[in-house]
């Protein structure tokens, strides 16, 4: 069957020959199964996604594809420091084929086209990217209007449509636009400690960056879904709203500072008839309603070990109106569990979740650089295929 039309008619609530599957993972798993699978790479990488990762992809026989919105931005040299380059492949945030721009700088420090500041930190298996604060010393809005926040002309979708077709090939994969954040972008532009003071101290602050930034994606996003056009299955933003017990922040908060951004990030996809994935960890059952009435029609990742967040229970009450992707647990099962363990979660995954449709499997956030490739294999290695 066709990639595209096994996604659709689960996003659909039909039942297809086989559960659609999505694949993310950070740098270091994509690296062990190039090698598990014998996979070229190019010494140099040009374009817009690599090759040796799509490739990836098709051995695990996996559904969807991700396009997204900092794969196509190119902001002036000028702005940046001298000791800075442009990196585009070398990227810890990578979680997909997609190339993602960065400006680092002595290997060790990287920034994003809104600025952000992430610093290097090594571990045991692998490398992550860990924050910096860099407006934690604003004290007004005018602090924060001196950040040199992106324009939107930096961004040229131009050649998004032949990248898409470039990734097809001869099939047809479920393409969805990543979008960005919100919330989360502000927080760590501002810190977590300083920007939750800010949320009932400095209110007219977070309005500004939570404006500013909310303006900037939906103009990008509008020119991205009108270059892609009818080749643009879906778009995905995601904004971290919960814990593992609770929202972060009170539910008013969240309805007068998250809800009305995404809400216009929402009608600028709606617009062009794609369906919309949100993306937020934690205990968010208590805004689900909410989300549903918003428009959003699939939620991720799905963290069975958040409370309330019970798979029956949120298929039961919400599975008629909301499709779900992600589910299978990296915190225990696939880094710690054993090839059985992995098989039996996809399996339980599936049973409930893909229920009369409704479901794409997939990790409940990106597969860590700790979990064993034999683990990785046997998650995309389940009964219907």
């Amino acid at each position: 069957m066709d990639y595209r039309k096994r996604v659709l008619q689960a996003l659909n609530h039909e039942v297809s020959d086989r559960t659609p599957v999505d694949f993310l993972a950070t740098p270091e798993i994509w690296e062990k199964l190039i090698r598990h699978f014998d996979i070229a790479q190019a010494d140099t990488l040009q374009g817009f996604f690599d090759p040796a990762w799509e490739e990836v992809l098709r051995k695990l026989d996996v559904d969807c594809r991700v396009v997204s919105y900092d794969q196509f931005c190119k902001p002036p040299e000028s702005l940046f420091e001298a000791d800075e380059r442009e990196e585009w492949w070398d990227v810890m945030g990578r979680s997909t084929p997609a190339r993602m721009w960065r400006r680092v700088k002595d290997g060790e420090y990287a920034r994003c086209i809104f600025g952000r500041l992430f610093k290097r930190v090594k571990n045991e298996t692998g490398v992550y990217e860990s924050n910096v604060d860099v407006l934690a010393d604003a004290s007004c809005v005018d602090d924060l209007k001196q950040h040199c926040w992106p324009d939107p002309d930096w961004w040229d979708f131009s050649a998004l449509p032949s990248v898409i077709k470039e990734i097809n090939g001869e099939n047809r994969y479920h393409i969805r636009y990543r979008i960005g954040t919100v919330f989360e972008l502000a927080w760590q532009l501002r810190g977590l400690d300083t920007f939750f003071m800010d949320l009932a101290l400095n209110p007219d602050m977070v309005e500004y960056m939570l404006d500013r930034i909310t303006d900037i994606l939906c103009e990008v996003t509008e020119r991205a879904l009108s270059a892609g056009k009818d080749l643009i299955d879906m778009v995905y933003f995601y904004d971290d709203v919960a814990s593992n017990s609770n929202l972060l922040i009170s539910k008013d908060m969240w309805n007068q500072f998250i809800r009305p951004r995404h809400e216009k990030i929402i009608a600028v996809a709606k617009r062009y008839d794609t369906s919309i994935m949100y993306h937020s960890d934690g205990a968010l059952r208590t805004l689900l309603p909410e989300l549903i009435d918003m428009g959003i029609d699939v939620l991720n990742p799905i963290q069975p070990d958040a409370a309330g967040m019970a798979l029956r229970g949120l298929k039961d009450d919400f599975g008629d109106r909301l499709c779900f992707h992600g589910g299978i647990d990296i915190k225990e099962t696939l880094p710690k569990g054993s090839v059985d363990d992995v098989r039996a979660e996809v399996a339980d995954r599936i049973g409930i979740l893909g229920e009369s449709g409704g479901y794409i499997m997939a990790s409940s956030h990106h597969i860590q650089s700790d979990t064993p490739l034999e683990n990785v294999l046997a998650m995309y290695d389940f009964e219907e295929k």
